[in-house]
């Protein structure tokens, strides 16, 4: 690496403020710390590779478990988790796999740590940092994130634990009728993750930017740029305020899609056209990777579309970082039952195979059949 590749960001340069002619001081990133960083993210965004997103909170995964009758019990959630991670040769398709702070300390019923199983997949552990969504004071419904309180603290203790990368995630609204988002809620959300972000650099973690557009609504896919487009913009303007080493930075976004009860679908190929024009016009090419997350879509939607992004060249790499999208029929298959492990974990490796490939612009779709082809969506998703 030469030695001036972060020369802006780490040796606190001074360039000349050309409006008042006074020199302004860069904040300082070590070269060691920049290094660390933009290896890791580098790594995480691997081509052919992508994130399982497993950082269900308590309150989520009982959803889930609901769903194929399984009590939510923490000896239930280890045995989940285990089965994922205990996948074999899973990690030739998945980097990097978010975890909730429970799993990152938790350990198998036979005493392996979790983050060990990861790392013996070669599967670089993360850490969703954020405490959730609460009520923006004086807006119509919209929310912001809790959990920079303390932050730099637990980004510590995440990383002697093992965690290299931490994940926060905004949620932001489309009402044509209402305006929403609202200038406030693109301004909040743009400046909370650039916070967030910078602290998690300062204490040697790649974080994951994840201000998230809900496919909630009735607009089309053309506003659903539009807006996608304000809040990136928003978004990148306020990493670079806060001094954000983009080259040890990923973003977790939303694919541009029509609204849920948008009555014009969307094909794959306009899906691809939409989002990529997006991100070119508002994400700047020092950024590593973008990591999508997939909304709702099925398990086939979300790999599809990810494989008609990838039929250019792009600046940045184009993957997955997708929870429902990787586990659902993991999950059906699983049902809690003990005989059953083994072949979700076949379920697992087909959809995390197909993902990769569609990463590489090389999926030729099917995989899964028809059970990978319903809807995830969850109205005003929480997690």
């Amino acid at each position: 690496m030469s030695p001036t590749f972060y020369q802006r960001r780490v040796h606190g340069d001074v360039c000349i403020c050309k409006s008042h002619n006074q020199p302004l001081k860069m904040s300082r990133i070590s070269q060691d710390l920049a290094k660390e960083l933009s290896e890791n993210a580098r790594a995480i965004a691997a081509a052919g590779k992508g994130i399982l997103a497993a950082d269900e909170s308590t309150g989520t995964i009982k959803k889930r478990f609901d769903s194929i009758g399984v009590e939510n019990t923490e000896e239930n959630r280890a045995a989940y988790r285990e089965l994922l991670f205990k996948t074999k040769g899973v990690g030739k398709y998945i980097s990097g796999c978010i975890l909730f702070e429970e799993t990152l300390y938790q350990k198998t019923a036979s005493g392996e740590a979790m983050v060990d199983l990861l790392k013996a997949e070669g599967i670089i552990p993360g850490i969703k940092v954020d405490k959730g969504l609460v009520p923006l004071p004086l807006s119509d419904g919209e929310t912001s994130t809790l959990g920079l309180d303390g932050l730099g603290k637990r980004c510590q203790d995440y990383y002697n634990a093992g965690a290299r990368f931490a994940k926060w995630r905004a949620v932001l609204t489309i009402d044509r009728k209402t305006g929403k988002p609202s200038n406030l809620s693109v301004q909040e959300t743009a400046h909370t993750l650039a916070r967030y972000a910078a602290i998690c650099q300062e204490n040697r973690l790649v974080p994951i930017v994840e201000p998230e557009i809900l496919t909630d609504g009735d607009h089309d896919i053309e506003h659903c740029a539009e807006v996608t487009e304000r809040v990136l913009s928003a978004v990148f303007k306020a990493l670079a305020d806060h001094h954000v080493l983009l080259e040890g930075c990923l973003l977790k976004p939303n694919m541009v899609t029509p609204g849920s009860d948008c009555p014009k679908k969307a094909t794959a190929e306009e899906i691809a056209f939409f989002t990529v024009r997006t991100l070119r016009r508002t994400v700047p090419p020092a950024l590593v990777g973008v990591t999508f997350l997939s909304g709702g879509q099925s398990e086939e939607e979300a790999s599809l579309n990810l494989n008609a992004m990838n039929q250019q060249q792009n600046p940045w790499a184009l993957t997955f970082s997708y929870g429902r999208a990787l586990q659902a029929s993991v999950l059906k298959t699983w049902s809690g039952k003990p005989e059953n492990v083994a072949q979700a974990q076949v379920v697992l490796m087909e959809r995390a195979k197909a993902n990769g490939e569609a990463q590489l612009g090389k999926y030729k779709g099917g995989a899964g059949g028809a059970a990978a082809a319903g809807s995830l969506y969850e109205k005003k998703y929480v997690y």
